[in-house]
């Protein structure tokens, strides 16, 4: 264990802020649900399967921050500025010109989207709706998300959690009032929702714009510098970031196939797994919030040229998200049977989505070691390429494999089939250890001068 005070100072200080900015985020998401699942069970559904691009797209930008995040901390480390703008640029266009796309092929065919997850015609009709109204918010949000994340691996991470907060806040106030139609709003029901999402989103933007180039005294960013990448920093990022982006974006487009699979299995399956993914991701979040705290402080020592250290904080880390994992398990397992209550589904629903909570309790210490590991410490050392191996392998030969022969082949029961949906938390905590025996994980990715 490190023994050094300003070691847990420094990691809660990037990592508490950062988890809660991802728990209030999250919180937004689940005040949609809780609302919409008052309008029914197929309007849960419809809106739950729409959310899954929203969830791909989250995946990406995860996954372009992610790959990121170990060169801009590594030379973050060295303090050399420049080169964290220059990185800054290369993830910034990436996610500017693809989410740009994506919102202009689901504002022209939002049913055909919806096609993918679902061929119940009241949900393609609902979720067609929400989609096109919520494609607006993508860009607002990805724009927003990505700044946030490259500032926290410069350790600026307040600014994350006040604009959650005001995220949550505006989304509560638009959700009640365009949902439901009140102070003098029309009731738009699930497209509401969506409008709701999407001002919030807007509102989130433009406080972060306002920090970034007004306030923020640490990088003294410009507007210009976001579209003026050097070919070479672009080549680095192909290089070490690259496998993070594409491990990200194939693993949530394993998820994104993994819903489309669980929509065709009928109301009941989608609107219970909605809500046991919706409390997960409230617990999961947290926890890919603290990995990310990991990930910088990790990232700065091997910048730092210190990997005595950083060696040191690994077992150190390894042992605090042990402990996390335990806290975890015991508050998803005893709120199991009370979260369910708060949607207005039927009650065949509401007992089968307690039961998948429940499941999900026990798996997620695994998760929590492993996540600490894969998204903290790896990808901190510059490790990411191993990391897109072991995403990849699971997701693709485990994961999808199982979950179609126990859906659509063996016709299990549905607690049989959503462990298949998260059997791979089983198990990854294991390969996670066995990589960071030795000092293979650890890789210096900056360049000088």
């Amino acid at each position: 264990m490190v023994k050094d005070k300003l070691f847990y100072r420094t990691l809660l200080a990037i990592a508490i802020p950062t988890a809660l900015q991802g728990l209030v985020s999250l919180s937004v998401n689940m005040l949609d649900n809780i609302m919409v699942g008052s309008l029914g069970d197929v309007s849960l559904a419809s809106v739950s399967l729409a959310n899954q691009i929203t969830v791909m797209l989250s995946y990406f930008v995860k996954g372009v921050s992610g790959g990121a995040a170990a060169l801009v901390a590594q030379y973050w480390g060295k303090k050399d500025i420049p080169h964290v703008k220059q990185v800054f640029s290369v993830a910034f266009q990436i996610c500017f010109y693809i989410t740009a796309l994506l919102c202009a092929v689901l504002w022209l065919f939002p049913r055909h989207a919806m096609q993918i997850f679902s061929s119940d015609p009241a949900v393609l009709e609902i979720g067609a709706q929400y989609v096109r109204i919520l494609c607006f918010s993508y860009l607002f949000s990805c724009v927003s998300e990505l700044l946030i994340m490259m500032l926290r691996c410069v350790e600026v991470v307040r600014i994350g959690l006040v604009v959650s907060g005001v995220s949550l806040f505006s989304n509560l106030f638009f959700n009640y009032a365009l949902i439901f139609g009140h102070f003098g709003f029309p009731r738009l029901e699930t497209r509401g929702a969506a409008l709701a999402t999407t001002l919030s989103r807007f509102i989130e933007l433009l406080i972060v714009l306002f920090y970034v180039f007004r306030v923020d005294r640490r990088l003294r960013l410009r507007v210009r510098e976001l579209w003026c990448a050097d070919r070479k920093m672009v080549r680095d990022y192909l290089h070490y970031g690259l496998p993070v982006m594409l491990g990200d974006v194939q693993w949530g487009f394993v998820g994104f196939l993994k819903n489309a699979m669980i929509g065709h299995m009928g109301v009941l399956m989608t609107a219970s797994n909605s809500i046991a993914e919706t409390v997960f991701s409230l617990f999961y979040v947290f926890i890919t919030g603290l990995s990310s705290g990991a990930c910088v402080l990790v990232g700065k020592l091997v910048g730092e040229g210190e990997h005595g250290k950083v060696r040191e904080a690994s077992g150190t880390i390894q042992i605090l998200f042990i402990g996390t994992g335990l806290v975890v398990c015991a508050a998803m397992f005893f709120s199991s049977p009370f979260i369910p209550l708060l949607y207005g589904i039927s009650a065949e629903a509401r007992a089968l989505s307690s039961q998948f909570i429940a499941m999900n309790a026990f798996m997620s210490i695994g998760t929590c070691y492993h996540a600490a590991c894969f998204t903290g410490i790896n990808r901190g050392a510059g490790d990411g390429l191993f990391v897109m191996k072991v995403d990849m392998i699971c997701g693709w030969l485990v994961v999808l494999p199982l979950v179609f022969l126990s859906g659509f082949v063996l016709h299990a029961p549905l607690p049989a089939v959503y462990v298949c949906t998260r059997i791979d938390q089983c198990f990854k905590w294991l390969i996670a250890f066995i990589r960071l025996r030795g000092n293979r994980w650890i890789h210096d990715v900056t360049r000088a001068g």
